[in-house]
């Protein structure tokens, strides 16, 4: 069944499903969108679709849905014909969504909605991309970045394209990404969202989208060029080798618990479209009051549509599902081999797309990492926490380091998988930024308003000796150093990698680990005052991470040697050289380590790990006719001199330069 508008040379052709729904109409509105024109209905057509052929409409028609029938909340039936709803098939809406009292009212008494609501624009698709394979591989560098908080403050980009999709494509926005290596950006939500309803009043908004009201239209405010500024933009950086990943959100929508607003869904048909507890309160496994219910064939249908859309005329790499487990939920249970997340697996124009499953939400056994099938890539948590342990200094962490560094087998490796599906990151959008990773020991969320109350309590961070900002130069440059060994551990660990935009130069929220309603000096990225020497530290990592295969496969290090070589995929040793013992493993104390790689080149890569404070002479094993050379240009590094403390080093090992003989005079 094609549901939405549909334009053709008849007219348009509106179609809507409710399997409750007594009655469904189109209203259409003027080009303005602020006066309804006409209000028809809609006949049902059998199966829950409602159709209507208006003769005479064309391109750029703006319309809503209404629908009437019982309004029992108690019973999850919510039918109001005076709540204007949008479209849930909707690919564009004419304004953005803001939030007001009577969008959430009982039925009689917040009156008509139309004039609060956006209105759908009934929009001919274009042709379809031209199908390409997918830029990132396995074993990339994922960039996670909020178009406006990332372009808001960018001096180079005009001010009048800042804070929008198109300011991705702009030279020096590309340029940035190039000199970092970046594989994919990994766009944070650009569907058009609402603010949640107790923003408002403490002068906030959502500043990171994870609030949809429909899933194909594009927020206004970050697309006003449309469909088209996504589609141009991703050419943009698909020319430049970037790939595009869009972060979707189809575990809730904004339409919230059973106080929120009637905008689409809820008033179209709750019971089908949300799950609800047998006594008919809404199931909250997302912690926003409501959960979508992945499980019913017709929102299967509604994802596995909006996935094919974004890549058929947008020509999208891949999607990163949040709270992914939602999409796995049958009856209420997560099961890997569920219906939806085996369709897009499975679907002809989504197999080869790169999917990225966030596994986890509050649900009952809503921790699910390692749970997906391939081809899911999943955020890999307990990378994150191991690697912070170690650099904060916890006893004991030098085994569950080096898992991580390896690819995560314990979590990842089955008899029939070879390869990992981790994506490593040591901070993401949702928590500390990375420089206050290593300034702040707690967090500090009052701007958010809800009295510290709100993020993480345990977040596995350090100040290193003051909370906050400091002129304290010895603070300042042990922050700095924790910085560079933290983007260090990250870069040479196995899989696939992500890194938030900013913390390549230091990027701060003030110890905010919830900034989501901040979108203010707080998220929008400081470029002006950015450190440009952590920024070409970083680069210089990525470079050497490309140059090394080694550093970026995906293959489980087993420390046995590889195939047309007799040197082992990974060594661990000591900081003498030897190579670690049970009791080194066991040994809580111990904060020095030594990951050797080899290549397919017969050379070495020594990945030099100091977690100590205290500096320390390396030694390495040497080979007859190989020398150990700098690895990285901007990190000089001499055997003979001690390692500094809280470092990461690398050296790699080539066939030694034979000495030119001198010739007679």
């Amino acid at each position: 069944m094609t549901l939405g508008a549909t334009v053709s040379p008849e007219g348009i052709r509106f179609a809507a499903w409710s399997s409750s729904a007594r009655r469904l109409w189109v209203s259409l509105f003027d080009a303005s969108g602020n006066r309804e024109l006409d209000r028809l209905e809609l006949k049902p057509e059998g199966e829950g679709v409602h159709t209507l052929l208006v003769p005479g409409l064309g391109d750029g028609a703006r319309y809503g849905f209404r629908a009437d029938g019982d309004y029992e909340p108690d019973r999850g039936l919510w039918f109001d014909p005076d709540k204007l709803l949008t479209d849930p098939y909707a690919v564009e809406i004419d304004r953005p969504y803001q939030y007001h009292w009577r969008l959430a009212a009982k039925r009689n008494e917040g009156a008509d909605t139309g004039s609060l609501m956006p209105k759908a624009v009934a929009r001919s698709l274009p042709r379809p991309v031209v199908p390409l394979p997918t830029l990132f591989q396995r074993g990339g560098l994922i960039y996670e970045l909020n178009v406006r908080s990332f372009t808001r403050l960018h001096p180079d980009i005009p001010e009048a394209q800042r804070g929008t999709i198109a300011a991705l494509a702009h030279p020096a926005v590309v340029e940035h990404l190039k000199c970092l290596g970046v594989s994919a950006v990994e766009l944070m939500p650009i569907t058009a969202s609402i603010d949640e309803r107790h923003l408002p009043p403490l002068g906030l908004s959502n500043a990171w989208g994870y609030n949809p009201v429909t899933f194909m239209a594009l927020d206004p405010r970050l697309a006003p060029g449309g469909l088209k500024e996504l589609r141009d933009t991703v050419a943009a950086l698909r020319k430049a080798g970037i790939g595009t990943i869009l972060d979707l959100v189809f575990n809730h929508t904004g339409e919230s618990d059973r106080l929120g607003p009637t905008l689409s869904l809820r008033g179209l048909d709750a019971m089908a479209y949300y799950r609800h507890q047998p006594d008919g309160r809404l199931v909250n496994d997302t912690g926003t009051g409501n959960t979508v219910a992945c499980d019913h064939p017709v929102v299967r249908e509604m994802v596995l549509d909006t996935l094919r859309h974004f890549v058929r005329f947008a020509g999208v790499d891949g999607f990163r599902f949040d709270l992914a487990p939602v999409l796995g939920r049958v009856d209420g249970a997560f099961d890997p081999d569920a219906p939806l997340l085996q369709a897009i697996a499975d679907d002809p124009v989504l197999a080869d797309r790169v999917l990225i499953a966030e596994p986890w939400d509050i649900g009952p056994n809503g921790y699910q990492l390692g749970n997906f099938r391939p081809p899911y890539l999943e955020w890999n948590d307990r990378c994150r926490d191991d690697i912070r342990r170690f650099w904060r200094g916890d006893a004991g962490a030098i085994g569950a380091l080096a898992t991580r560094l390896a690819g995560s087998s314990d979590v990842f490796a089955t008899e029939s998988q070879p390869t990992s599906r981790t994506i490593n990151f040591i901070a993401a959008h949702d928590g500390m930024t990375l420089a206050d990773i290593v300034a702040y020991e707690r967090k500090h969320n009052g701007a958010n308003g809800e009295q510290n109350r709100d993020g993480h309590n345990g977040n596995l961070s350090w100040n290193n000796g003051v909370e906050g900002e400091t002129d304290d130069e010895a603070i300042s440059l042990a922050r700095s150093n924790d910085r560079r060994a933290l983007l260090a551990t990250l870069f040479a660990s196995r899989g696939t990698i992500m890194l938030t935009a900013g913390d390549e130069f230091g990027r701060t929220q003030k110890g905010n680990n919830n900034a989501y309603a901040q979108d203010n000096a707080i998220t929008w990225l400081d470029w002006a005052g950015r450190d440009q020497a952590l920024e070409q530290y970083t680069a210089s990592l990525s470079a050497l991470r490309r140059a090394f295969p080694a550093l970026a496969g995906t293959c489980f290090l087993t420390g046995a040697p590889g195939d047309g070589s007799e040197i082992p995929d990974v060594s661990w040793l000591t900081e003498t050289g030897a190579p670690l013992g049970e009791a080194d493993w066991n040994d809580a104390g111990r904060h020095r380590l030594v990951m050797l790689l080899g290549d397919s080149e017969g050379g070495r890569l020594a990945v030099m790990i100091n977690g100590d404070r205290r500096q320390c002479v390396f030694t390495l094993p040497a080979r007859h006719g190989f020398e150990w050379r700098q690895a990285i240009k901007a990190q000089p590094v001499d055997l003979a001199r001690p390692l500094p403390g809280r470092s990461v080093s690398f050296l790699i090992e080539r066939r030694a330069v034979k000495p030119r003989a001198r010739k007679g005079l």
